[in-house]
């Protein structure tokens, strides 16, 4: 796997990089609890870039705030960004690296499971634009991915859970028998090294096939039309408290998984083997039925679309995935319903 190193932190490594400036971009929680083990691998002048944590800023504000930062440290083309921390960091700092002076180096050192296994791997960068997730960006590969699960001990046990839709999505799209061995364990006893190494073949061999998200790759999207959907409303609407992002998916995976069985392309046992191991990973999150119609019109503004149509990643039997499937609102609507209704 080209740049993606499965390794803990070594000193050899960042000796080996020759920079003009170097620069970290952190949140409150990752410099609290992930920058003291990287800082001592640093060059002494490095700067760091603090942000606040969270999708809701994921924004133009943002970047300009990095921009200018790294404007002010006089940063040339020369220099580079360490991105360290989960998905918003990775994607955010990637797309600012890469539109800074037409473009700087950038190393992702993912400090989430979500990270690890997803958001570091295949080179979408972006940001968030009027309530739509990822709406501006563009695909860009840093030059290297670091991955140490020593960062996974750093996080509470919400975040971990999130980030382990993704491991669920990546068996569930492509292999059978790992679904199979995941699912005899609950989250306290799963092997972190190993499910990383394997999710992020999983990801590594789909993206390498398809980079830029032309055909192949959209089957990484499952889970992702409806849950992306609400995630936005979850974060958008301040009267109720937030969805992570796995936890979204999560709920989407039940969904589509409906909509799956209800187009005849997995059976109804299958889908209740999927939605029961979810179910007992995330519990039930019901979904309002007055955000319905706010959903359904975020469908709308998913990237995979075509015109007016909703293009959905539905499986084909566990471990094997289609794409550029249409779906419609009442399908959305009822694979909803159904999952109010377990």
């Amino acid at each position: 796997m080209k740049n993606i190193l499965i390794q803990s932190l070594e000193k050899s490594f960042f000796e080996s990089l020759k920079y003009s400036k170097v620069a970290v971009l952190v949140d409150e929680n990752t410099k609290r609890d992930c920058y003291p083990i990287l800082k001592n691998f640093l060059p002494e002048n490095h700067m760091l870039i603090e942000i606040q944590s969270g999708e809701e800023n994921k924004n133009l504000q943002t970047c300009g705030y990095i921009w200018e930062a790294l404007t002010k440290a006089r940063f040339d083309r020369k220099g580079i960004v360490f991105n360290l921390g989960g998905g918003v960091i990775g994607d955010m700092g990637g797309f600012c690296a890469s539109t800074y002076k037409r473009g700087i180096d950038f190393i992702q050192i993912p400090t989430t499971l979500l990270s690890q296994v997803d958001a570091s791997v295949g080179g979408k960068l972006g940001i968030d634009f009027q309530g739509f997730k990822n709406h501006i960006g563009l695909f860009r590969n840093p030059n290297n991915v670091l991955i140490d699960t020593q960062f996974l001990k750093t996080l509470p046990e919400r975040e971990l859970r999130s980030g382990f839709a993704e491991v669920i999505k990546h068996c569930l799209i492509a292999d059978v028998d790992y679904w199979q061995k995941i699912t005899k364990n609950d989250l306290q006893n799963q092997d972190w090294t190993e499910i990383t190494a394997h999710s992020i073949q999983v990801k590594y061999d789909v993206v390498s096939q398809d980079p830029t998200e032309k055909g192949l790759r959209k089957i990484l999207n499952f889970g992702h039309t409806i849950g992306h959907a609400i995630e936005t409303v979850y974060m958008e609407n301040p009267d109720i408290e937030r969805l992570l992002h796995g936890e979204a998916i999560a709920i989407g995976m039940i969904c589509e998984a409906f909509i799956s069985v209800q187009k005849a392309l997995i059976t109804t046992s299958a889908c209740e083997a999927i939605q029961g191991y979810i179910l007992k990973i995330y519990g039930k999150t019901p979904i309002e039925t007055d955000f319905m119609d706010i959903i359904l019109e975020n469908t709308l503004q998913d990237k995979k679309n075509t015109g007016s149509t909703i293009n959905a990643s539905l499986l084909e039997g566990i471990g094997k995935c289609g794409f550029d499937i249409p779906i419609n609102a009442n399908e959305i609507r009822e694979s909803i319903l159904y999952y109010n209704s377990l």
